[in-house]
């Protein structure tokens, strides 16, 4: 491998493992919402304190067959700080959000918008998995969006290389629903990361 090659170029699209972190405020369903990727069952849980790590398998369009190491991160406050050491070098981003949890809307917003501008994160793709929609009053993905600020992200002074491609996924972690689709849109975005990354390599020389 010469000196150029960078991390992306190095793990081969379809095989390799892809690194995954998901994060979300205390509460929102993230470990459940891994468990149900994991064993396609409904398994009770404790607040996670410290992480999960779960190799999970996409099963859906172009992520069929693919591997995702999955770290879920605990979501309470004290936690939060260590977010950063686990979202370094991550090929993709998933926060998981209470879609009914209206209260907490803006401090899950300052969170999201917080790793997503952390210089070691530019770039990586965030797939918004907006959970609990079985519940009445969950928000529609669309509101979600603008409640979250996330066409902040798209917009960057650096031109597209630094600018987030995001996606907002409707889900119910403890049915699986919307699950898996979210999953296979994340290994979207990421190949589209990859290929940018690669162009623009190109371009260079």
């Amino acid at each position: 491998m010469g000196k150029n090659s960078s991390l992306l170029d190095a793990l081969p699209t379809a095989q390799g493992t892809l690194h995954v972190v998901m994060l979300g405020l205390d509460s929102a369903g993230k470990t459940t919402a891994l468990y149900r990727l994991k064993f396609d069952q409904y398994l009770n849980t404790v607040p996670t304190i410290g992480f999960n790590c779960e190799k999970v398998k996409g099963t859906l369009g172009k992520s069929k067959g693919v591997n995702f190491l999955v770290w879920d991160v605990g979501g309470q406050e004290k936690l939060r700080p260590l977010w950063k050491s686990y979202t370094r070098c991550t090929d993709g981003i998933i926060f998981v959000l209470d879609s009914v949890d209206v209260e907490r809307m803006e401090e899950a917003k300052m969170e999201l918008i917080r790793t997503a501008k952390s210089p070691d994160n530019t770039g990586v793709p965030i797939l918004v998995l907006a959970n609990k929609q079985d519940l009445p009053g969950a928000k529609e993905p669309r509101e979600l969006e603008k409640l979250l600020g996330l066409h902040e992200l798209v917009s960057s002074p650096h031109g597209s290389r630094d600018a987030h491609a995001w996606h907002v996924q409707p889900a119910c972690a403890i049915t699986g629903e919307g699950l898996h689709e979210g999953l296979e849109a994340l290994y979207e975005m990421i190949l589209k990361r990859r290929k940018l990354a690669k162009l623009q390599k190109k371009r260079v020389r």
